[in-house]
């Protein structure tokens, strides 16, 4: 069965590096590397433990997109990106490309906006979508086959959301609608302005009663006192703010699932990229980072064995189990590392050729 994750990529990028803003990753260079560490071992908990069948990261364009041209204001509250989150953004790029992970960009729309149009597709063909990312105006888009996969934070887990979870969120009756509260109540985190003087539980009740904007704002001579006062001095305002709420699905892109069919990475590629990052921890993690195709026959190969009698030791059991896995047709490569006595053990085997080098 298909299964088709879509990772906001900058709301996981920002989402990291602020996960270590008290103590930054820094690498020997002077390197932050926050955003990169925490973005990555994001994605390796997506593969590792949800084994999509197809996946894509989709960034924001650089420049404005539509929004901006029709509202200056949008975002325009946002601090400026840091430095350290900019520099990390081409890396990232470097790392998805090794792991064969299709980069999703579209001139004049956001993210947001793709991953809207794509699950838009998806949900079409009855294949089942998680859209990764914690921000709350996804919840517009969920249906039976489009889920919102909230990433993991502190000490809460990953989080599906579903039909019932977004209507419970959010005091609504259809997901939809989470674009008329946001339009009515408005969006700091966006700069929807929403209408002045209407908070979230007013703007629940404005829906549960009309239903939606266009149809409150037809009928708005049955409001009364303050509240119709409010809606009627700021009609506009309201109706631009549903138009910036709303996520697009009919962006210029087409949903290629043999393109984001999830391939075997580049293994020497992302040894080399984790190696330059410092990443000794994601080195030692390198399970994750194989195909699904290798399947728990892989992954058993790559899991970690005790170095116990040593080197020598270890050699020979891996070796032991490569050779069997290798006459029953489940293994081609590996690459494992170990940790043993203070030093790192790197061992990397091809049919026929094994490999040591030890790292102190």
């Amino acid at each position: 069965m298909e299964k088709l994750f879509l990772l906001d990529a900058y709301a996981l990028i920002y989402r990291a590096y602020y996960a270590f803003i008290r103590a930054p990753r820094i690498n020997s260079k002077g390197q932050n590397t926050s955003a990169i560490f925490g973005f990555v071992n994001t994605l390796e908990d997506v593969l590792r433990k949800e084994q999509p069948t197809h996946i894509g990261v989709a960034f924001d364009p650089k420049g404005g997109t539509f929004r901006h041209e029709m509202y200056a204001p949008y975002k325009a509250q946002r601090e400026e990106t840091p430095e350290d989150i900019r520099a990390s953004v081409p890396i990232i790029k470097d790392i998805l490309r090794a792991y064969r992970i299709p980069i999703l960009e579209v001139p004049g729309y956001e993210a947001d906006d793709v991953i809207g149009t794509l699950s838009h597709q998806a949900d079409a063909l009855g294949i089942k979508t998680y859209m990764m990312t914690p921000d709350k105006d996804y919840g517009q888009l969920v249906t039976e086959n489009a889920l919102i996969y909230r990433p993991k934070f502190g000490d809460k887990e990953f989080e599906v959301m579903g039909i019932e979870r977004v209507k419970e969120k959010f005091g609504i009756e259809r997901p939809e609608q989470v674009i008329d509260l946001l339009g009515l109540m408005g969006d700091s985190s966006d700069n929807i302005p929403g209408c002045p003087g209407v908070g979230e539980k007013t703007a629940q009740k404005l829906i549960a009663e009309f239903g939606d904007i266009p149809t409150l704002l037809a009928r708005r001579d049955e409001l009364k006192g303050a509240l119709k006062k409010k809606v009627d001095e700021n009609v506009e305002l309201i109706e631009l703010s549903r138009f910036l709420a709303t996520i697009k699905t009919d962006v210029p892109i087409t949903l290629d699932l043999e393109a984001l069919k999830r391939e075997a990475p580049d293994e020497e590629k992302i040894q080399a990229l984790f190696e330059e990052l410092e990443f000794r921890t994601l080195l030692r993690k390198k399970a994750p980072l194989l195909s699904p195709q290798g399947g728990k026959a892989v992954a058993a190969a790559t899991s970690y064995l005790p170095l116990g009698g040593g080197r020598e030791e270890a050699n020979r059991r891996l070796f032991k189990l490569i050779q069997q896995m290798q006459q029953e047709g489940r293994i081609k490569f590996t690459q494992l590392i170990w940790e043993g006595n203070g030093r790192w053990i790197h061992i990397s085997y091809v049919p026929g050729n094994l490999k040591c080098q030890v790292i102190e």
